[in-house]
């Protein structure tokens, strides 16, 4: 399963046929039209920009309006690496944002997804089969985030609040249905391409490449060379004055707004 490209918006790509497709033929001319004509885009909202925006007191236990923050976060687990991860993660006291896919891994790993969570890790959605959500009909759309809304629930008594759209593909019906469920879709900063690659040294080297204040890692914790890589990246990271944090710990003081798309 390959994931992700580079996140694509419905404005620089061209339009998906699935959703469209299946009408008639003068219905996605006029679909064509409109967006030709209205520009449609999905904007995106930067951590800087939601927190400048934001009223409250300092949060805790790090403020990103002062500390060089960067947020660490992994795709389409668990895994059978995860608990190593975890591990990792643990002895270096660095949070992270888990975006689990439902099918053949939240429902093969439960107690992965339960020590995620309590370990206070950020557990988020990745949807259930991992499609192009903007390639499908909105019934679909909600039927994979509610399912997995709903197995994680289960499992740690707590519905996630954010979600990764597969590929970083999303549209204006995507985030109304994320509005509708009470989810904040994320994006990301640099991502090491560790679907294409098993060398840990390269996965490392491009991560570290790309790293910078408000930047969102994406990673997968289901590739052999990714975990492996972890260790060098978090190590680095610090030593150049970087502080971990989760994704909401990245826009506190604001608070993730169901609908919108955070990236860097």
């Amino acid at each position: 399963m390959p994931f992700p490209p580079p996140f694509t918006s419905s404005a620089t790509r061209s339009p998906r046929p699935s959703r469209r497709g299946r009408r008639t033929a003068a219905l996605a001319a006029v679909a064509s039209l409109v967006l030709a004509v209205g520009g449609c885009s999905v904007d995106t909202v930067a951590p800087a920009d939601a927190r400048g925006d934001a009223k409250g007191e300092a949060p805790r236990p790090v403020d990103c309006r002062e500390a060089r923050c960067i947020a660490l976060t992994f795709d389409a687990g668990p895994g059978k690496d995860t608990p190593e991860l975890l591990d990792i993660l643990r002895a270096k006291k660095v949070p992270a944002t888990f975006f689990l896919l439902g099918s053949k891994h939240v429902d093969r790993y439960p107690d992965v997804v339960r020590r995620i969570a309590a370990e206070g890790h950020e557990v988020a959605n990745h949807t259930w089969t991992h499609p192009d959500l903007t390639d499908i009909e909105p019934h679909e759309i909600r039927e994979e985030l509610q399912r997995t809304q709903d197995a994680v629930e289960r499992l740690t008594g707590r519905k996630p609040t954010l979600m990764r759209p597969p590929q970083g593909r999303t549209d204006e019906t995507v985030s109304e249905i994320c509005r509708e469920l009470g989810l904040s879709q994320v994006l990301w900063s640099v991502t090491a391409k560790d679907y294409a690659t098993t060398d840990s040294d390269l996965i490392r080297e491009r991560t570290l490449k790309g790293a910078d204040r408000d930047g969102i890692i994406l990673l997968h914790d289901i590739y052999d060379g990714t975990v492996p890589a972890v260790p060098g990246i978090i190590d680095e990271l610090k030593e150049r004055g970087f502080t971990f944090v989760t994704v909401p710990q990245l826009l506190a003081p604001a608070t993730p707004e169901p609908g919108e798309v955070y990236r860097p």
